[in-house]
């Protein structure tokens, strides 16, 4: 039996009329017609009998469909189809379009050459379609032979100029009218000044099935629960989107989630501004368009709202909830800044069981996605993890966690990233210290005795202490052309950040000074990590390998590879120094190996580039070789979408010889272009 033959429209049609009936204020003043209405408690009109329908067939010379004709031997037509069609046709008012408002030629005037069978569809319609509205608020329905399924139904379009959008296509007339219908709810589900409490038996089915989605979501089963809850949306019952969209934001589907009701009630506004916040910074040019998505907050939480976008565009905003979820959270946030992110979601996944919902409403932790640190840790897979573990006292079977996001080892340096960007890039490894000891070692100016430069006297530059956001320290580092200047890391900053804040305000660029924008964090075992994606030009006849500074106490090793760089000749660099002092090191480039100390039989270059040739394919065995010797890896999930505290290093290669030559160019913001900006070039007097 077909689900058209199945459907009982005199039971659908008699209680959408008696929810219309009781949902009218006593005193509201109607037409001769809808009191008649009103009175009978039936929208319809009398029934057509068979004859009336095969003779409307005859006239319009086909037969109509079965929802449509079942339809009509119940009800020969219908008021108050939604809140815009006031009346739908019957057997005497249906007829052919014929393109009879002109509308086919104004959507064929914008037809493209290559238009798809969709948007030539739009355009047919208004030819072929069989209109249904008699009277209604500049809607159009119009049925579509042309469209049919298996069955013989026939397609529904609707189409108003004032909702500017494209024809909405139904599936069939019964599609269309349960349409209508939920229409109806939703228009009436917000109870106006004066108007009755819109309570009938559907909004009380609809409620019991939000109450059991909510109980649902908290047990893990979040599937079922957005099922139910987005049904219920539909007919515009209160909190189902608001529940239903703090599902949606955790598995990622962020552009159509506005948190309705419940983001401007105080009790949630702390879990939900913070995400809604930063979707909003991530894409949105206009702020006043926040206040869109805060429909009916008062002024207090408007200004609460844009303090916390604040907070979220210069990274400052902290995601800190009370008691023992709060406890990991910080926890969490503390191995993230250091781009430990998959021990990060361990330690927030573990933690479930202690969060505590802020009111009956909250589904789940969601502060955490607009935290600078904590956010980037999400991923569709994660969403799911989280909403599938049972939390806030519910019983339930426990998720299959999710695989780690960052490969062992260094080998996923080798691979392509996403936009083929990263085709040379260097890092430093350092054992046995944290990575806010790493300025002390890498960025720590040198006089020429070798000494500690001006200026450093007194400081112990190996505690050089980090900004973290919602500190409101400094969120770049020292400034690298200070003379003497110790830099210290910056607040966390994702790689483009870093690169833009690196180059505010810098006037100056010299091709003799390299000094590498790094970000840092833990390598794994006991090593600690500075990495930078895109360094300057490899020039092998002065650089110099920053593996004995950082490795005074301990051992350090120094990676330049640019086997697959766009310019120039492929190369690489590997240095090891132990104490303070280099151990061994070679370096490929231009066809030929240079070593020096005696370098383990695992790296000898000769495994790798003996036969001079110095391509990709040597890239990933290195790597994998360097990770097997050291027992380091490098956080590529922190290093390519997170955020990492930063430094700036002394430079890579040396000051220009005697007699060599330099170009430095420089930029004045304070001077008109034509006289401001500049370059020089140089040569060291012999």
């Amino acid at each position: 039996m077909s689900e058209s033959m199945a459907f009982d429209w005199r039971s659908f049609l008699l209680r959408w009329s008696e929810e219309w009936a009781d949902s009218l204020p006593e005193d509201e003043v109607l037409g001769e017609d809808e009191q008649g209405a009103r009175q009978a408690r039936w929208l319809g009109l009398p029934p057509a009998p068979e004859e009336r329908i095969a003779a409307m067939e005859e006239r319009l010379g086909r037969r109509m469909p079965s929802s449509y004709r079942e339809f009509l031997s119940v009800s020969d037509g219908w008021r108050h189809a939604g809140g815009f069609v006031w009346l739908l046709a019957g057997t005497r008012d249906a007829s052919w379009h014929e393109d009879a408002s002109g509308l086919g030629a104004s959507f064929e005037e914008y037809l493209e050459e290559d238009a798809g069978p969709e948007e030539r569809r739009e355009v047919e319609i208004w030819r072929r379609g069989l209109q249904l509205d008699v009277t209604s608020d500049a809607t159009y329905v119009l049925m579509d032979p042309e469209d049919a399924d298996e069955d013989g139904e026939w397609a529904v379009y609707t189409w108003a100029s004032w909702r500017a959008a494209p024809p909405e296509r139904h599936a069939n007339f019964r599609e269309f009218m349960r349409e209508m219908h939920r229409e109806f709810h939703r228009l009436r589900s917000r109870d106006g000044e004066g108007e009755p409490a819109f309570v009938n038996d559907t909004t009380r089915e609809l409620d019991a099935r939000v109450e059991e989605a909510r109980l649902e979501a908290l047990r893990g089963g979040w599937e079922r629960a957005l099922a139910a809850l987005d049904e219920a949306r539909e007919y515009g019952r209160p909190s189902a989107t608001g529940l239903g969209d703090q599902i949606r934001r955790l598995l990622g589907q962020s552009h159509s989630v506005d948190f309705e009701d419940l983001v401007t009630d105080p009790r949630y506004a702390g879990e939900l501004l913070p995400p809604l916040v930063a979707e909003h910074a991530a894409h949105a040019r206009d702020d006043s368009t926040l206040r869109f998505h805060l429909r009916g907050a008062d002024e207090a939480l408007v200004a609460r709202a844009h303090a916390t976008l604040d907070q979220v565009r210069n990274g400052t905003y902290r995601y800190a909830p009370a008691g023992p979820f709060g406890e990991a959270v910080e926890r969490a946030r503390e191995l993230a800044r250091w781009g430990e992110g998959d021990e990060a979601w361990r330690t927030l996944r573990n933690a479930l069981p202690l969060w505590e919902p802020l009111g009956p409403d909250h589904l789940a932790p969601l502060g955490w996605v607009g935290d600078p640190l904590l956010g980037p840790l999400l991923t569709p897979e994660r969403g799911r993890e989280l909403l599938s573990t049972p939390r806030a006292g519910q019983a339930g079977a426990a998720p299959d966690e999710t695989p780690d996001l960052d490969p062992p080892g260094l080998a996923w340096l080798a691979e392509p990233d996403r936009g083929g960007d990263r085709t040379s890039y260097r890092f430093v490894l350092v054992e046995g210290v944290e990575p806010r000891e790493l300025p002390g070692r890498l960025a720590r100016e040198k006089g020429n005795d070798g000494e500690d430069a001006p200026g450093n006297a007194g400081r112990d530059a190996n505690r050089a202490e980090p900004a973290e956001p919602g500190t409101g320290g400094p969120n770049r580092a020292g400034d690298p052309n200070e003379a003497g200047a110790v830099a210290e890391l910056s607040a966390p900053l994702t790689a483009w950040e870093a690169r833009r804040g690196s180059l505010l305000g810098r006037r100056e660029f010299s091709s003799y000074d390299d000094r590498a924008l790094m970000a840092v964090g833990r390598a794994g075992g006991r090593w600690s990590f500075a990495f930078d994606g895109d360094p300057a030009p490899f020039d092998g006849r002065r650089f110099v390998s920053p593996a004995p500074d950082a490795g005074a106490g301990t051992r350090a090793v120094v990676v330049w590879c640019g086997l697959r760089a766009r310019h120039g000749k492929p190369f690489f660099h590997l240095s090891v120094a132990r104490e303070g002092a280099e151990e061994y090191a070679f370096t490929f480039a231009d066809g030929e190996v240079r070593r020096s100390g005696e370098i383990p039989e695992a790296l000898d270059p000769d495994r790798f580039f003996g036969d001079g040739d110095g391509g990709a394919e040597a890239e990933r065995p290195l790597l994998e070789a360097l990770a097997a010797e050291f027992g380091a890896r490098l956080p590529r999930h922190a290093i390519v979408s997170g955020r990492l505290h930063t430094l700036t290093t002394r430079s890579w290669t040396r000051p220009p010889g005697e007699g060599e030559g330099y170009m430095t160019i420089w930029t004045d913001a304070n001077v008109p272009r034509n006289g401001g900006d500049g370059w020089r070039v140089g040569r060291r007097p012999s």
